[in-house]
């Protein structure tokens, strides 16, 4: 049972649905590198299947990746954006929409409930270890956010601060698809973003890559006047299943 649930939040796309893809529109690759150029980005293809965008914002490199999803609640094609923003190493936290919180939890009830499982392991994605892991902010604490997103953190004042001001603005005005998972992250002093698309148009990507810049910038001021009182990673929920905690497995 434990194997079939880390296949479905851990392993690529099945084969079939990868085989019936569209390529990529020569018009399409023709905005995104006039665009890259434009912005003095790198941008390079990968095996004729996706693309890879590096650039930099307020001081962070990062780099924009799209191609085969790297997560199976992901049935399209992913785009992925992740820097090195330089934050504490133990600090972990996740906003996701709430269609994806709803299928993990349903996921994990089914196996860890009904089917009497009882750990999480490493190689479990980290959006579902913190998940059942961490303290949720509540519905005041999200504000205008509550009505598409969920958020857990090992820190809360941390996570609070960070959400407060452009970056909740950015999240209301994002590219969202109810029918499409959308995770942002922090972990091991990383940030990322996931979500599907299954064609990268030039709007849509420029969309998710300003909420991304939005977001470094805002954990660039968070680490630069952190909340006085940041508490210990909290422990998992005495009614979740035990957590192996440790190094993430594939993020």
């Amino acid at each position: 049972m434990f194997q079939g649930l880390k296949r479905w939040f851990s392993n690529p796309q099945d084969a079939s649905v990868a085989k019936s893809r569209l390529p990529l529109a020569p018009k399409v690759w023709g905005d995104l590198a006039g665009w890259a150029r434009d912005k003095r980005y790198k941008l390079r293809s990968v095996q004729d299947d996706g693309f890879v965008v590096d650039g930099s914002s307020d001081g962070s490199t990062w780099r924009l990746e799209w191609g085969p999803s790297q997560r199976a609640y992901i049935k399209t094609h992913e785009l992925r954006l992740r820097a090195d923003v330089q934050l504490p190493g133990d600090l972990q936290l996740v906003l996701m929409n709430c269609g994806l919180q709803e299928a993990m939890e349903k996921a994990m009830f089914e196996q860890y409930v009904e089917g009497v499982q009882t750990r999480i392991d490493r190689e479990t994605p980290p959006e579902m270890r913190w998940l059942v892991m961490f303290p949720r902010l509540t519905g005041s604490e999200l504000g205008a956010l509550r009505a598409n997103f969920v958020a857990v953190a090992s820190a809360k004042p941390w996570m609070l601060s960070w959400l407060d001001g452009p970056l909740s603005s950015a999240l209301l005005a994002a590219p969202l698809d109810a029918t499409m998972p959308v995770a942002l992250m922090v972990g091991r002093g990383r940030l990322m973003l996931r979500t599907g698309l299954a064609d990268p148009d030039l709007h849509t990507v420029q969309s998710w890559l300003a909420l991304f810049e939005t977001a470094i910038a805002q954990a660039g001021r968070v680490a630069r006047h952190p909340p006085q009182s940041l508490p210990a990673t909290a422990s998992p929920a005495t009614s979740a299943p035990s957590v192996v905690q440790g190094t993430e497995g594939r993020d």
